[in-house]
């Protein structure tokens, strides 16, 4: 399972969640960066990425059109780096199961 970090979460956890989500990527690293929503969300979709944002248009898309890509959509507001990656290691059964769903195309955390 690879996760496609949006530019709102911080490129280093690509690399610090690598046991638990490896092939992850930050957009920057695909030069992504200060792409429109809809331009990440078409990349996801392309390569078999899950986006992970804290921006709520990715719930849209989502609702909007469906997956792919799936879309997990951190609701933390103001936070730290260390407390997103707690979040999602705490959930990873959590995000493993709901990439395996055929139906769900949203996961909403916490």
């Amino acid at each position: 399972m690879k996760l496609l970090l949006d530019e709102n979460i911080s490129p280093k956890l690509a690399i610090s969640l690598s046991d638990l989500y490896p092939e992850s990527l930050h957009v920057r690293n695909i030069a992504l960066a200060r792409s429109d929503d809809l331009t990440v969300w078409k990349y996801a979709k392309a390569n078999g990425f899950v986006i992970v944002s804290k921006d709520s248009d990715f719930e849209q898309y989502s609702l909007l059109w469906g997956h792919p890509p799936k879309v997990v959509w951190i609701r933390l507001g103001n936070c730290s780096t260390q407390e997103i990656e707690e979040l999602l290691r705490s959930h990873s059964v959590i995000i493993h199961t709901f990439n395996e769903d055929p139906i769900e195309s949203l996961l909403l955390l916490p």
